[in-house]
Formats: C-alpha cells, sequence, structure tokens
C-alpha cells in the first residue's frame, strides 16, 4: 500500500467531531485476528479489562494487571489500521492520584503505540482526568455502572434510578469539563442516557444504556454467542459461533475417534509421485 492510499487511523479529536452524527460503532478485541475483523466495520477498537473474565476465566475484571493490558493492547494494534485503539487503565493504576495515573498511562501508549486510554469515574476522577489531558493523554471517561466498584455498587446493576438521577449527570458534566474526549454510559436508563447525551459536547458510548446515545459499544465475545450460558438484557447476538464452534467440535472429535479423520486427502503419501519426463 503506497503512501497516497495508506488508511488514516482514526484519533481522538476524529471522535469529538462525530458529536450528534452518524452513531460511534464500538466493539472490544484482545487479540489480533479479532482486532483485523473490528477494524474494518467499527470506529474504535476497545481493548477492555472486560478481557480478564472473558480470555482469562477471571470472576470480575478487578484482577487485570498493567501487564495484562499492555500485552493485549500491543495484539490489537498490530491488528488496526484504521479504528482508533482504546485502552483500559485497570483497576488499581490510576485511583491513588493524578501521578500515578499519568505513569501508568504513559506507560499504556508508549509501550503499545495506542492513542487513548479509558478509565472509571466521574467526580471523583474529574482532576485525574485533567491531569492526563492537560500532559498529552486523549481519556474516554466511563460513568453509570463502573465494574471495577462493583463491590461498592452492590453488584451489576442499573445506574440512574431511585434518586441517582442528578448525580449520574453530574459525573457527566465533571468527565466533560476535565477534557475527556467521549464518556461511556453503562446500564443508565434510556431517558436519562437521552438527557445526558443532549447536555454534553462530548459524545456518549451506550453499553445497555437505550438508542439515544452517540455510539454503541458492546463485548465482541457477547455479541457474537461465544457465550452458551450468558445472555444480559441489553446484549444483541448478532451470531451464535458459541452454539457453531460446539458443533465442530463434537464432529471433529467423532471423527478421530471413528477413525475417518485424517482421511487421505489429509495425509502425505510416502513416495512422491514420479515425474512425467519432459518432451
Amino acid at each position: 500500500m503506497s503512501a497516497s492510499t495508506a488508511l488514516r487511523p482514526v484519533l481522538p479529536a476524529d471522535i469529538l467531531a462525530r458529536k450528534g452524527g452518524t452513531p460511534l460503532v464500538v466493539l472490544t478485541a484482545y487479540t489480533t485476528p479479532m482486532a483485523r475483523i473490528v477494524d474494518r466495520h467499527c470506529d474504535i477498537a476497545l481493548v477492555g479489562d472486560s478481557l480478564g473474565m472473558v480470555l482469562h476465566g477471571l470472576p470480575s475484571t478487578l484482577g487485570v494487571t498493567l501487564d495484562m493490558m499492555i500485552l493485549h493492547g500491543r495484539s490489537v494494534v498490530r491488528g488496526c489500521q484504521k479504528a482508533m485503539v482504546v485502552i483500559d487503565m485497570p483497576f488499581g493504576s490510576y485511583e491513588e492520584g493524578p501521578a500515578q495515573a499519568y505513569r501508568n498511562a504513559a506507560r499504556l501508549m508508549a509501550e503499545t503505540g495506542a492513542p487513548a486510554v479509558k478509565l472509571e469515574g466521574g467526580q471523583h476522577m474529574a482532576e485525574t482526568i485533567a491531569f492526563l489531558t492537560a500532559r498529552g493523554v486523549p481519556v474516554m471517561a466511563h460513568i453509570g455502572l463502573t465494574p471495577q466498584a462493583v463491590n461498592t455498587l452492590g453488584g451489576y446493576k442499573v445506574v440512574g434510578r431511585d434518586g441517582e438521577a442528578e448525580k449520574v449527570m453530574a459525573d457527566a458534566r465533571a468527565v466533560e469539563a476535565a477534557g475527556a474526549f467521549s464518556v461511556v454510559l453503562e446500564k443508565v436508563p434510556q431517558g436519562l442516557s437521552g438527557r445526558i447525551t443532549k447536555a454534553l459536547s462530548i459524545p456518549t458510548i451506550g453499553i445497555g444504556a437505550g438508542v439515544d446515545c452517540d455510539g454503541q459499544v458492546l463485548v465482541v465475545d457477547d455479541m457474537l454467542g461465544l457465550f452458551t450460558d450468558f445472555r444480559p438484557k441489553f446484549v444483541k447476538r448478532f451470531g451464535e459461533l458459541g452454539l457453531a464452534a460446539d458443533e465442530a467440535i463434537s464432529a471433529y472429535a467423532a471423527e478421530v475417534r471413528a477413525r475417518s479423520f485424517p482421511a487421505p486427502e489429509h495425509a502425505f503419501a510416502d513416495v512422491l509421485p514420479a515425474k512425467e519426463p519432459k518432451t
């Protein structure tokens, strides 16, 4: 590919400019092969700390380390030419204060090549977001249900009901004022997410937050149906790859046990066939 035809990667300023326009398409990606597919269709490839649960079998995101995020972040950056790669800052890597957050965000960006990070929290994280953005670290914020605080929140529940709406709105305004270029709204009631989207000058990206956001994000394994026993309300399955994989592996196991695989066409002969003489 020549320099004149090379794809231009999406950057934070491009995402900010999409406010109120064509909805932003965001999916998680954790590996190079999946990143290559996501890159063809999405604006943002999010290396979410959900990788701890999706790929590593952890019970929550709390056990994910900075080294894990860097490893998977490098893989996704290698697979993306166009989509902007955003990497989650894992639990414990930024909550101590702005200086810690900058040190770890700078390491994430330097060691992966990703142009932006995401961190959870609203008003209490505004100072940290402002510190990062003032020093050249683009930040995607994340409010509503924040999985890293699931023990404090009391589970994976909807956030913004029962008198919580004003706090969520205040969180949204705080991260906007601090310089975040976009904000994820997770498990926020649709009416509230619509009001937040209208009130902010930065794009909102919903997950379980209704159709009125400026974009949508899902965990790619969820929307592909790779988990047969996990069906959250806000996920539409656009495929059933888990069932397809189960059927394929079952067929493979049956053929191996029956010695019908490998068949002759899958094996190599002991002696190469003689070459026809040249005439």
